[in-house]
């Protein structure tokens, strides 16, 4: 017995003498992931056969290091319920390449399998979740953390070895299309959810490569894979603690992203990748690169081989569909990088396969029943999208509205009854949901009349459209008009090598990777059916759908209730249904600022104390900042007081009561402002919160603890200053502030 082969072995020794085995190709190998794995496996019926390619791939390189999306299906690539790899052939699938990959391994190497799951399986019969940014709305991390370990127990049961998780962006400019994937602009609050999402995916025995790494969302003129204009302090102060966060939580892969930093790209920046990564955070996992991203490359070396040495002797040690990683057997040869290199990151990838067990265990069962991932079994998606919906305006305490009040009910928009449009990007073809149409006549039959008109398309509509609307606002006693965005590929959209969507004229959509907005008011001709039926003088709510803040303000002034709700997911009709009927209380609070225009930009609310942010002379701050967010109840401090530690710490203690005459959910917040330092600081930062259940007439109590370090400023390095200065503490709820202290530190 060889010692690769000895089970009693630790898997880093068992991985090493493996390693001095190979020969450079074979070990080469082991870093591709250049395949589309859902091309792979052709389906006729329940017929399965692997595509010449794959075969050709595996016999190249004696073997396959990881295998992506072999489930994958969306309209990029190409597979439906027709031809896509269901639930029920799943293993039959898996077992195929796995066998034919371990067929032509001289060492009996197995695969590993990496599918995208950024709001769960992009499978057929994938569990969906509502979109990064609703989950950032319910301030509800263990509730995060519960909804990811379904989706983990899913792709578990599919072979998968590694989740690709968009759990790393920021939210600083709302015109990028990926807004949807962040969870927030504040990074207290995204490391938190980044943190559970890792969590819950792991905790059914799948790793996580969390991505993107790092500072995606800053971008330039929001602009996706635009340059990240920005210094070591903003990148350490906003974009860096999510990834902190992923890689305490137990990530075993992080994917590097396209953008640069300060003029480096991310998959050749050494400091990066190996001295903060590597160095800083002891980070022991595999870096893995975005789709094509090495390829990119050639804007600094002119050439794929070249581009391949630079991201590996930069810290990339698998690659995702390029051509640069396949060309490193000859990088080597040619002396344009060490095989040294090579050696680490196949040593990363072996490891990670004995760990799993791969090489005693390679197949599937096939005689397993497949478990249907239903929401009457798992109503995490549903739980979410209910805690998601942010309550901005309620006048006269509209909602929630008694039907016997209305017995007319106009239900109006766009995204009133189109599935898709509440699902976000990165969506697989699904049949289970409820749209907001299908809500309430569920909820009102019997008990009011409820009629639709759509009133426009997204980005298009007619005068005949909106006229029908108005016809029917008229006739009616109460407006519920669902307006917003999508993200929706299956339509007429053309996609670049990566998925990314390519813009042009007839897009469907107005989010999603690649389609980026130079304007933030609401898409096509909504707001001229939005002022239509609101001049019908009816009470109108408005709900909005949609993948990122939009400018909403002249619709809020006039609307009497406005509901925020960004993609959420399949269940969300139904959620945003029971919150206007009073069934389910709201419960979000804004994740990110809503911009009063795009010519208002930056709008987040944690900026410089060192500028006077959004003076301009013909505009002002926006109403709608981060953390707002109402109930169908009042809550009242009912005491806080503040404790010195004796680390040099705070904690702070309090109670809320609730005031009202219905159950609610408070959320309180504590912020920190800077009043002196040594380095200019942000005018208020969160760091901490919680979420409370609080009945009527009782008190939900809350505890808050702030260790030094966490009060502490820090340098370009991320090194913690002394101790020093003055700081003023506040409580929030609701975008309220009812309680704020100020002390020296020492």
């Amino acid at each position: 017995m060889n010692p690769y082969q000895d089970v009693s072995l630790a898997p880093a020794e068992r991985a090493r003498d493996l390693l001095d085995r190979l020969t450079l190709r074979e070990k080469v190998g082991q870093l591709n992931q250049r395949l589309y794995g859902f091309q792979s496996v052709q389906r006729s019926g329940d017929t399965l056969s692997i595509n010449e390619e794959t075969l050709a791939e595996i016999r190249h390189f004696g073997g396959l290091g990881t295998l992506y999306g072999l489930y994958r299906a969306d309209p990029w690539s190409g597979r439906t319920q027709d031809n896509g790899i269901t639930p029920e052939l799943a293993a039959k699938a898996y077992n195929l390449v796995q066998r034919a990959v371990l067929e032509q391994s001289r060492f009996g190497i197995p695969a590993l399998l990496s599918e995208e799951c950024p709001h769960g399986h992009q499978a057929l019969g994938g569990y969906l979740l509502p979109v990064n940014l609703a989950m950032g709305a319910t301030f509800a991390p263990q509730l995060v953390e519960q909804a990811f370990a379904v989706c983990g127990r899913q792709l578990k049961s599919m072979g998968t070895d590694f989740a690709l998780m968009s759990v790393l962006d920021m939210l600083r400019d709302p015109r990028w299309g990926r807004s949807e994937e962040c969870y927030s602009e504040d990074p207290y609050l995204a490391s938190r959810l980044a943190a559970a999402a890792v969590r819950g995916c792991r905790s059914a025995g799948v790793e996580v490569v969390a991505k993107h790494l790092c500072a995606q969302g800053e971008t330039t003129g929001g602009v996706n894979a635009s340059a990240a204009r920005i210094g070591p302090r903003e990148l350490r102060e906003i974009h860096l603690p999510a990834v902190e966060a992923a890689v305490a939580a137990g990530a075993r892969g992080l994917m590097a992203a396209y953008n640069e930093i300060d003029g480096v790209p991310c998959h050749a920046n050494i400091w990066l990748l190996r001295d903060y990564l590597r160095d800083e955070l002891g980070f022991a996992g595999l870096v893995m690169a975005d789709g094509g991203a090495i390829d990119r490359l050639d804007l600094l070396t002119g050439d794929h081989r070249r581009s391949g040495a630079l991201a590996l002797a930069s810290g990339v040690d698998m690659s995702l569909w390029d051509t640069g990683f396949s060309l490193l057997d000859e990088a080597v040869e040619r002396g344009e990088v060490s095989e040294d290199l090579v050696d680490e990151a196949v040593l990363r990838v072996l490891t990670l396969k004995f760990e799993r067990g791969l090489f005693e265990h390679p197949f599937l069962p096939e005689d397993t029943a497949v478990q249907p991932f239903e929401i009457s079994h798992y109503p995490q998606s549903l739980e979410l999208a209910r805690h998601s919906a942010v309550l901005l305006k309620n006048s006269d305490r509209l909602l929630p509205i008694r039907p016997e009040n209305y017995p007319h009910v106009a239900l109006i928009g766009p995204n009133a009854d189109n599935l898709y449009n509440q699902l976000g990007d990165y969506t697989p073809p699904t049949m289970e949901g409820m749209t907001v149409r299908q809500g309430l006549a569920a909820l009102l039959a019997g008990k009011a009349d409820l009629s639709f008109a759509q009133g426009s398309d997204i980005l298009t509509g007619s005068d005949r459209q909106i006229r029908e609307a108005v016809d029917l606002a008229v006739g009616s006693d109460l407006v519920v008009l669902v307006l917003g965005g999508s993200s929706n590929r299956f339509g007429d959209v053309q996609f670049s090598d990566n998925g990314a969507a390519i813009v042009q004229g007839g897009l469907p959509m107005d989010c999603g990777e690649g389609v980026d907005a130079a304007d933030l008011a609401l898409p096509g001709r909504q707001m001229e059916l939005a002022e239509a039926v609101l001049a019908t003088g009816k009470p109108v709510i408005v709900i909005v759908i949609g993948g990122r803040p939009y400018a909403i303000e002249a619709i809020a002034e006039k609307a009497a209730a406005v509901l925020v709700s960004f993609y959420p997911g399949p269940w969300g009709g139904q959620a945003l249904a029971e919150i206007v009927l009073g069934q389910t209380e709201p419960a979000g609070r804004l994740p990110a600022t809503l911009p009063v225009s795009a010519s208002a930009l930056p709008c987040y609310y944690n900026y410089k104390a060192s500028y006077d942010a959004m003076r301009y002379h013909n505009n002002h701050k926006p109403r709608f900042t981060f953390g707002s967010g109402l109930s169908y109840t009042g809550f009242a401090l009912d005491g806080a007081e503040l404790t010195r530690r004796s680390d040099g710490g705070v904690a702070i203690s309090g109670r809320l009561r609730n005031t009202g005459s219905r159950s609610g959910w408070a959320v309180p917040m504590l912020y920190l402002r800077r009043v002196t330092g040594a380095y200019t600081a942000r005018v208020r930062e969160l760091c901490a919160f919680e979420k409370l259940a609080i009945p009527v007439g009782q008190v939900g109590e809350f505890a808050f603890a702030l260790d030094a370090d966490a009060l502490c400023q820090r340098d370009e390095n991320g090194k913690p200053l002394p101790l020093g200065g003055r700081i003023e503490l506040l409580l929030d709820e609701g975008g309220n502030t009812i309680w704020q202290t100020e002390l020296e530190l020492s």
